[in-house]
């Protein structure tokens, strides 16, 4: 099991730290000190929005959203679900979300997901065709472009391709559902779907957002079993990664939540790059 409050540590700025034995104590374990009320009044309060004046990290802040919103969960007795544009519904399976954020791990995973999309990584790659080597550029936020990355990796990158595709795509749905996937459209979306091995059929059946959800729970059982076929171990992220594939619904509908609650008014201000 990894070490949670070590790994919570290591991410942490020094007003970070100040802030968090200012509020609520230096005996504290940090993954404790998250969920508190008065660490929400400091970082989300009233005074703070929408700049963040406290002058704390990203993480911190995506930390005590993710934890404030687990406590939340606790007694709600439904979520609401982004139906269509200005259209909600109630979902009342909230005893799945508690189930999902019941572990740290998985906590740790959606904070550091989301903070890993605060600096979006992009970059060129070259493909040999008929006509000699092309040059097509990639970024982290484009899932087909993205995706193109399996064609010239190796077994052993496969996982971690497969792994962040997964984030993509439950960061896009968790964090963005307002926004229509970037999914490509003609052969871009042909090559998406035969990379991830579903067919055109079911993706014209699913629509934008079904269809990245499938991918995304696909994505991230794809991480593991090409971890496995590579002879490497399936580490304790890697664990929680499949675990999300089993449960992608379950993850998206948690981040929405804490979109909802925390996120959603700063959203360009962290995501700018969206």
């Amino acid at each position: 099991m990894a070490d949670i409050e070590l790994l919570y540590r290591q991410h942490l700025s020094d007003a970070d730290r100040r802030l968090l034995r200012d509020t609520t104590g230096a005996e504290v374990p940090v993954s404790v000190a998250f969920g508190s009320p008065a660490m929400e009044a400091a970082v989300f309060g009233p005074d703070q929005r929408p700049e963040m004046s406290v002058g704390v990290s990203p993480f911190l802040a995506f930390a005590t959203a993710v934890h404030r919103t687990a406590e939340a969960l606790e007694t709600a007795t439904f979520v609401e679900e982004r139906w269509a544009r200005r259209v909600r519904i109630p979902v009342f399976d909230v005893v799945a979300l508690r189930a999902l954020l019941s572990e740290p791990e998985r906590r740790y995973f959606l904070v550091e997901l989301l903070a890993s999309y605060t600096r979006v990584t992009s970059g060129v790659t070259w493909t040999r065709t008929a006509r000699g080597w092309r040059r097509r550029r990639f970024s982290e936020l484009d899932p087909a472009r993205f995706a193109e990355l399996l064609d010239v990796v190796g077994a052993g990158e496969r996982p971690g391709v497969y792994r962040r595709l997964g984030d993509l795509a439950l960061f896009l749905l968790g964090v963005f559902p307002d926004h229509p996937p970037p999914l490509g459209a003609g052969a871009a979306t042909d090559r998406l779907l035969r990379l991830s091995g579903v067919g055109s059929d079911r993706a014209a059946d699913l629509g934008a957002q079904g269809l990245l959800e499938l991918l995304g729970a696909r994505w991230y059982a794809a991480a593991v079993a090409s971890a496995k076929a590579a002879g490497y171990p399936v580490t304790s992220t890697l664990a929680v990664a499949g675990h999300m594939a089993s449960h992608f619904g379950d993850a998206r509908r948690v981040l929405n939540a804490v979109t909802d609650r925390y996120l959603f008014p700063l959203r360009e201000q962290w995501f700018g790059a969206r």
